[in-house]
């Protein structure tokens, strides 16, 4: 087996359920992974748009939400998990909308792509201030094991 992020919401490369974006309740994917390398002691997740603003001309990557710390027998996220219901020792990053809590897609034209990406780190990260994407992946070089990624689309159904 490989190392692999899922979601029973949505399938690789399909469409994110409204649900989970800034038309429905914008509340979290549930989110599984296996087999992780061997030697994996946390990993960090990122989800992220490299579409902003327009597919068509993207000038930056927009990020959704950040997890790191997540324990190393964790496999799973469940859908719509609060900041309480994260495993014990899961640290959150800043966003692009300068939070730390998950934000769903809201594209502001066209269908854009939603990467959910899994990285299985060697270490356990320091505790860090309101990191941002950014500087959690400047703390995790080096300690990557392997990654996985999951990619979901969605446009905007009401303008």
């Amino acid at each position: 087996m490989t190392f692999a992020i899922t979601s029973p919401a949505f399938v690789d490369h399909g469409e994110i359920p409204i649900r989970y974006t800034c038309e429905g309740e914008d509340v979290s994917p549930p989110l599984e992974w296996t087999d992780p390398p061997v030697g994996t002691e946390s990993f960090v997740l990122i989800i992220d748009d490299p579409d902003a603003p327009d597919p068509a001309a993207p000038r930056m990557i927009w990020v959704h939400w950040v997890l790191y710390n997540l324990p190393a027998a964790t496999r799973q996220l469940p859908e719509a998990v609060t900041r309480s219901a994260l495993p014990p020792g899961t640290c959150e990053g800043k966003n692009d909308w300068n939070r730390t809590v998950y934000g769903g897609p809201c594209p502001p034209i066209g269908r854009h792509r939603y990467f959910h990406k899994i990285h299985a780190l060697d270490t356990v990260l320091p505790a860090l201030r309101d990191p941002t994407k950014a500087a959690i992946e400047r703390a995790m070089a080096g300690h990557i094991l392997g990654n996985a990624e999951l990619v979901g689309t969605y446009r905007k159904q009401r303008a």
